[in-house]
This record gives C-alpha cells, structure tokens and sequence, in this order.
C-alpha cells in the first residue's frame, strides 16, 4: 500500500509492504507530519516556531516536542563543533533537524502498529525499514545536482536512513552557523547515511556547512556513509560507501 501528498511544499511518500497494511495507519502517519509542519515551519507566521521567534511564546512555555527539538538541537551544536546551530541572526529555524525527527516518528508510528516493511520519505530524505514489496532491500536514487533527471548512484538500504543536503533544489538555504556572512562552498550535494534518519538528517546539514571537510568528518563517525559532488562535478564517499550501492 502507498500514499503520496504534497505536504510541506514537497512530496511526501508512505509505503508499507506488509501484507496487513491498513489505508489508516498511512493516514495517521501523513498526520503527524502534518502536526509537525503547523508547528515548526517558519513560514507560517502562526506556528509555534514562529509565536517563539516573534516573542510572543517563551521556550519555557512551549510544548514537549518544541523542547525536545530545542535539547536535540543543543546536543547536535555541541556533536559538530558549532556546524549545526539552529540560531540565526536573532532567529530560530530547526529545520535541519525536525524532518528527520519526523520521518522517524512516523515510522515508529508504523512499528508500533507491528508493520516491519516499509518506506517513509519526506522531501527527499528517508526512512527505510526491512524489504519492498518485491521482497528486496528498497532502492534510493542519489540525483546529479547538475541534472535533476539523471541518477548518479541507486543505492539499497535496508534499516536505515538516507539524507541529503544541497543547495541544488531549493538554493542556498543553509546558512553559515560560524558567521554572518552566507555560506560559502564548493559542495552541490551531500548525501548521508545513518542508522536511522534524525542521525542521518542532523549531521548531513552540518557536514555540508563544512564544505569540503563535510564527507571526511562523516567518515569519522561509526555507522554513518557518505557521498558528495562538488561543484566540479567530482564525487568524493567513505570507505564503507559503496557496499550500499546496487551493482548493476
């Protein structure tokens, strides 16, 4: 069973390739994503983000998952060596990381209603559990920032989440958490893998505020791959990299 909708400006997916799946667990997954977009998207003047960035709500007086966000958020500055900061200029946005703590909540929606296949993808960054209908590891494609029509790498995961960091869909939108000045690299994608998609999530948006030393910081962490295109069109991976992708 598979859903798509547009929801947070982007394509969302939920397949479940259980025998069992049931149209209302999809439903009350594509909920919860839609609670999270209410309640952190910065472009919606009445969301709880933005009563916080506007003074008109206190941290302190903001709900369970806003803090949760914000300790996550602390704990992530302080894993990057300040390369992810959700403050900027005066401003909130934990953008970088709350899509991947989504897409994880969904899925455990969906664990706890004892499905073991399926496929949760919020714009882009995914979360994979056990096989695809077709009994195979579920299949990724890693898209040519040079040419959104052309896939460069397809990889197979199982179990794990995939994230990427850009600025070849949406523009430069990750600012630099080191400064002022806007971010300047040389990197046009950075796709991580991780043990789940909020890792995955978290350190792909600081690995690419890193430019060029993003993949090799990546590289450092256990569990975690990583693969990244320059503007040159050159790729650079991690050692474990290409065990994930399908040999053709």
């Amino acid at each position: 069973m598979k859903q798509t909708r547009l929801m947070m400006g982007r394509l969302q997916l939920l397949e479940i390739a259980d025998a069992s799946a049931r149209e209302e667990s999809i439903d009350d997954a594509f909920l919860f994503l839609e609670y999270v977009d209410d309640t952190f998207s910065t472009y919606k003047p009445d969301s709880e983000i933005s009563r916080i960035n506007q003074k008109r709500l206190e941290l302190s007086q903001a709900s369970a998952p806003m803090q949760t966000i914000f300790a996550m958020a602390e704990e992530t500055r302080q894993d990057t060596d300040g390369y992810f900061d959700i403050l900027h200029k005066g401003h909130y946005d934990p953008s970088g990381l709350v899509k991947g703590w989504a897409i994880l909540n969904a899925a455990a929606m969906l664990r706890e209603r004892g499905y073991r296949n399926f496929y949760v993808e919020a714009g882009g960054d995914i979360e994979a559990a056990g096989v695809n209908a077709q009994g195979e590891k579920w299949r990724v494609g890693i898209r040519n920032p040079f040419n959104m029509r052309e896939i460069v790498k397809v990889l197979e995961i199982s179990d794990c989440g995939v994230a990427t960091s850009g600025t070849y869909v949406r523009g430069q939108h990750i600012y630099n958490p080191k400064g002022d000045a806007p971010l300047q690299t040389s990197v046009l994608s950075l796709t991580v893998i991780g043990p789940n998609i909020y890792e995955a999530d978290r350190f792909a948006t600081a690995a690419f505020a890193m430019d060029e030393r993003g993949v090799s910081f990546i590289g450092t962490l256990e569990g975690f791959e990583a693969y990244q295109i320059d503007q040159a069109g050159v790729a650079t991976f991690t050692d474990g990299f290409e065990r994930y992708v399908l040999q053709s």
